[in-house]
């Protein structure tokens, strides 16, 4: 029991030391990436293009329709997507292909019927990888 005692205290002792940051530390936490603007210039034929480090906004940017009930709709992205916007419909998916949830992705229930045909949609393109097979479609043998 004695021994428990002292593997938890010693335990301890070594993660407060480690959570602690003196600021005489050698080792601190990464700085902040920020947001980045590409800049584009051109001299003669040579065209450079650098990323400068630009000042990181402290809110966060405002919808357009803040009255909206789900993403979607607070975006105004209710007729701009398709089955070919893979980034978007990434957000909604999991990772063997399945939509998520309404309860999780917070869509209003025209938004989920919509996303989730744009994402079979996907799948039967070949957009979205995953086990998922087009409907329909059965497996034949090489014999």
């Amino acid at each position: 029991m004695a021994a428990i005692n002292v593997l938890v205290s010693s335990c301890g002792r070594l993660l407060r030391g480690l959570l602690a940051r003196p600021a005489a530390t050698s080792w601190a936490w990464p700085p902040a990436r920020g947001f980045r603007e590409v800049v584009e210039i051109q001299e003669g034929k040579t065209t450079v293009i650098e990323g400068h480090i630009t000042e990181t906004p402290q809110e966060s940017p405002n919808p357009p329709n803040p009255s909206g009930q789900c993403p979607i709709c607070r975006w105004n992205l209710k007729h701009v997507y398709g089955y070919e916007d893979v980034l978007l419909l990434t957000q909604f998916i999991r990772p063997h292909g399945g939509m998520l949830p309404r309860r999780i992705t917070g869509l209003c229930q025209e938004e989920h019927r919509k996303i989730e045909e744009c994402v079979k949609m996907a799948h039967r393109a070949g957009f979205l990888s995953g086990p998922r097979a087009a409907e329909g479609a059965t497996e034949t043998s090489p014999l």
